[in-house]
């Protein structure tokens, strides 16, 4: 436990940049962007929250190592990967696609760290929940802690409603929404005063909110919060050139580094509601960025 708390005691600087731009004059708005892509170098921003205290759990279970699940590209395995070699326990990802992806920057990364991969179709992903894909895992990998998916889980809540501590007050508090733990986790602590909205950077119609209420239940019944989902730009990880261009153009504007997975195409939704006026002037907004800058390299 003593590595586990040398490594969260080492957190950088997620200040709360102020940010101008012409479309938030034009509209009375403002808008401060926390970012959480500077909590660490490789641990980065909500996977840094999200993984805290599942850390600790695993720890204090003296699990023999960590396993998980993600894509070729995946934020969460990058973060697991150097999580596990900071505090000196192995890890596993199973992750959905080829082989030959094991030599791009994300995998290589983790392997460096000392992570051990293993590649499966997309229909072996798909049962990445049911017991007994599960139980096979567990088989192959003794005493390893099983997370799920981008570290969503009831133990990831409570790390990331830490956010709430650095915050000011504010009437609207954004994020990007990829595998809905750090949305239930903001919903889980969240001020009356302010309402939180999430952009889906995935298709996310009729099961995301779902996923939301499976791990937070009272959000089912909270009036104060909403999913934005037009805004995925054709599905995870598809960023059309014109997009592509649009966010950095967006990243230049704002002097805040973006990549086009999630809080790149988040930020990028929220300007083109803000021009369409879905927000009421006045409103102070803040923007979570949720990091995951490492995946710009693709």
């Amino acid at each position: 436990m003593h590595r586990w708390q040398q490594l969260y005691d080492r957190a950088g600087a997620s200040v709360l940049q102020p940010v101008r731009h012409a479309l938030l004059d034009h509209h009375g708005l403002t808008l401060h962007i926390k970012r959480d892509d500077r909590l660490h170098a490789f641990i980065s921003g909500n996977k840094w929250r999200k993984l805290k205290y599942v850390l600790r759990q695993a720890l204090s279970e003296r699990a023999a190592g960590l396993l998980s699940f993600g894509g070729a590209w995946s934020n969460h395995l990058h973060a697991l990967a150097a999580a596990g070699q900071a505090l000196g326990v192995p890890t596993a990802g199973i992750v959905r696609g080829e082989p030959e992806y094991a030599g791009n920057p994300t995998l290589s990364d983790a392997r460096a760290w000392g992570m051990t991969l293993e590649f499966v179709d997309r229909q072996s992903y798909r049962r990445r929940h049911e017991a007994d894909f599960l139980a096979g895992l567990a088989a192959r990998h003794p005493g390893f802690y099983i997370i799920p998916e981008g570290g969503s889980c009831v133990l990831a809540l409570p790390g990331v409603a830490e956010l709430w501590r650095e915050l000011p007050p504010c009437e609207e508090l954004i994020l990007p929404v990829a595998s809905g733990g750090t949305l239930a986790g903001l919903l889980s602590a969240r001020p009356g005063r302010t309402r939180v909205t999430g952009y889906a950077v995935l298709k996310g119609q009729g099961w995301l909110a779902d996923t939301v209420h499976g791990l937070y239940a009272p959000a089912a019944h909270d009036p104060g919060w909403q999913l934005r989902l037009n805004h995925h730009g054709g599905g995870y990880a598809k960023c059309s050139p014109a997009d592509r261009a649009a966010i950095t153009e967006l990243s230049e504007a704002l002097a805040v580094p973006l990549e086009p997975v999630y809080s790149g195409k988040a930020l990028l939704g929220l300007f083109r509601d803000i021009e369409a006026g879905h927000y009421a002037p006045g409103s102070r907004l803040i923007f979570l960025h949720t990091g995951g800058l490492q995946g710009a390299r693709s």
